[in-house]
């Protein structure tokens, strides 16, 4: 299973590749998962109700993954020990690391600058679908 961030499942909905195809690719094979963070931005980015009907559309064709405690537990020490160095990421970021780190899932996310910060995080790019 791998989880979809945000900024991929944008570029789904709006069917830019190569995003687009690696995302159809893992919904056909059943691999693709999301998180509650990722729900909660998909639905306040969506303005329009059609935006919003795409959305939810989307959503209902993959898992949606839970911030439980434990993941919420990874996030926070994850959180403070990259502030510690001087490294923060947004607490939605952590969030979704947390979940992906506790699960050990592997991220499919454009947004390398904030997750490489991570240690551990398994990351995944569009072009190993293509």
């Amino acid at each position: 299973m791998i989880v979809a961030d945000t900024d991929v499942l944008i570029d789904a909905l709006r069917g830019r590749a190569p995003a687009a195809r690696a995302i159809e690719d893992l919904l056909r094979s059943r691999r693709l998962a999301t998180t509650a963070i990722t729900r909660l931005e998909l639905g306040v980015g969506a303005q329009l109700a059609t935006q919003r009907s795409a959305v939810t559309a989307l959503l209902a064709t993959m898992p949606v993954l839970p911030l439980d405690a434990e993941a919420a537990a990874v996030a926070a020490r994850v959180g403070a020990s990259l502030r510690t160095a001087g490294k923060a990421i947004p607490m939605a970021d952590l969030a979704i690391a947390g979940i992906c780190l506790t699960l050990d899932l592997s991220l499919f996310t454009r947004n390398r600058r904030h997750f490489e910060r991570i240690d551990g995080l398994r990351l995944v790019e569009a072009e190993r679908f293509g």
